[in-house]
């Protein structure tokens, strides 16, 4: 299958820099208080939600890179019924389902799940949380709209 067009972040001049200097943000501000596996996970889980095969494909690389292991990174998808993640990595993927569905219930992100992903991250570290599933769920939407390519872009 083809992509429908170039991915958008290429095409619109700006978008690639203001992109990754966001991503770069995110990561940058998550250093000291969110694992790097940590926000891996959450870009996983949020691109499994939203069916982006590219971001699927690059973050379950970047996460057998740094040593993740098979196990954890194929039950991503099904994380609240596995033993292979703590409690802050469990907290960290309620908060990016919850940020990433934003529509599929009245009250989007509750207390309970905000209060939870508090309990692991302090101010600093919750903030880089939201902005980098805010970031990862804008890669998500440009190519799952054009019909990006699994594969194509390889990290």
């Amino acid at each position: 299958m083809p992509a429908r067009m170039s991915n958008p972040a290429l095409t619109v001049p700006g978008a690639m820099q203001a992109l990754t200097d966001l991503a770069t943000a995110a990561t940058k501000a998550a250093q000291g208080g969110v694992p790097t596996t940590t926000l891996n996970l959450v870009y996983l889980r949020a691109s499994q939600v939203n069916g982006c095969s590219v971001c699927v494909g690059l973050h379950s690389r970047d996460l057998r890179k740094a040593g993740d292991t098979d196990e954890r990174i194929f039950a991503v998808a099904a994380w609240r019924d596995t033993p292979y993640f703590t409690d802050a990595e469990r907290a960290a993927l309620a908060l990016t389902e919850a940020a990433t569905r934003l529509s599929d219930r009245p009250d989007p992100v509750p207390d309970e799940i905000w209060d939870e992903a508090a309990r692991y991250y302090d101010e600093p570290a919750l903030a880089a949380l939201v902005v980098a599933i805010a970031s990862i769920n804008v890669w998500n939407r440009l190519n799952v709209t054009t019909r990006q390519v699994a594969g194509e872009w390889t990290g």
